[in-house]
């Protein structure tokens, strides 16, 4: 699914004709996606996370790791307990909210690792091809070799389990995905006319991949960014639920995942509410990133 969206990147730059001053955001592009209700509802639905997880420390909420030995397992709607509590008297809706702040920033910077990196080798690799070209890619077949999920997991167990190796491991596997999409688009920019025209002129290769051939690609760039960040908060969710990502008492999704699961039969909105949190996050991130593709790719106009 990731290797079909980071071509996207490149056919999207190939066909949408690029100029020397492309906007980047055209008004129709966000007219379009401004008309699309269903990436308005994803946007709105992230847009409210976004807030809880900001304000949650100015929220009137218990503290995430408190815990009320007397209430464990207390159900939705219990007084004092909007959404529960878990087994060990924690309020779940307090650690929902402080698991929000958890899940996207560690989405925000392993997708913002995962891009920088890639977008790098994939520029350097497209533009200047030769032996560069042939080092990187080969490194980047070595690296897309390895089955996706057990790379992630061999990486947090050799640096350590813990929330920030985990977010590591999980940019690290991403990083293919934009290195071939990058290198692909620039391989179709850099022979175009504006290019050529510009290396006539004298401009240097750092000037003409700064202001030409980057700014061409930076948008299904940031399309794809926005669907990724969603992949990657679920990677990270899985890599705790197994106890390699963030670590006890942390209010992490996966974390809570984990906790619930022995009580599924007893009390399963331990379980079903983080679950229900990261599916709900995860939908209007995939809602949203849809419909900046569908806005910004000229194959779906």
């Amino acid at each position: 699914m990731a290797s079909s969206s980071g071509e996207a990147v490149a056919q999207v730059v190939g066909e949408s004709r690029p100029r020397p001053q492309t906007r980047l955001h055209p008004p129709s592009g966000w007219r379009r996606f401004l008309a699309n209700r269903w990436a308005i509802a994803g946007a709105i639905v992230v847009l409210v996370i976004v807030i809880v997880a900001v304000l949650a420390p100015l929220l009137p909420l218990r503290d995430p790791n408190g815990t009320q030995p007397a209430r464990r397992l207390s159900p939705p709607l219990s007084p004092g307990y909007v959404l529960g509590a878990d087994h060990l008297g924690r309020d779940l809706l307090s650690r929902v909210a402080w698991g929000a702040r958890i899940s996207l920033t560690v989405g925000v910077l392993s997708t913002g690792l995962a891009m920088s990196v890639g977008t790098t080798v994939g520029l350097a690799a497209g533009y200047y091809g030769g032996r560069a070209d042939l080092i990187m890619m080969r490194a980047i077949d070595i690296l897309m070799a390895f089955p996706y999920i057990l790379l992630a997991i061999a990486l947090v167990a050799a640096l350590g389990p813990g929330l920030v190796n985990a977010m590591i491991a999980v940019a690290v596997v991403n990083i293919s995905f934009y290195a071939r999409g990058v290198r692909s688009a620039v391989l179709l920019l850099r022979e175009q006319e504006f290019i050529v025209a510009a290396r006539a002129a004298g401009a240097t290769e750092g000037r003409i991949v700064r202001r030409h051939v980057l700014p061409n690609i930076l948008a299904p760039i940031l399309v794809f960014v926005s669907m990724n960040i969603g992949w990657m908060i679920t990677e990270t969710a899985g890599l705790s639920f197994i106890g390699l990502g963030a670590q006890p008492p942390a209010a992490d999704w996966g974390t809570m995942l984990a906790d619930g699961r022995q009580f599924i039969t007893v009390a399963s909105h331990v379980a079903a509410i983080p679950g229900l949190a990261l599916f709900v996050l995860v939908l209007g991130l995939n809602l949203a990133g849809d419909g900046l593709r569908e806005a910004f790719d000229p194959r779906l106009r």
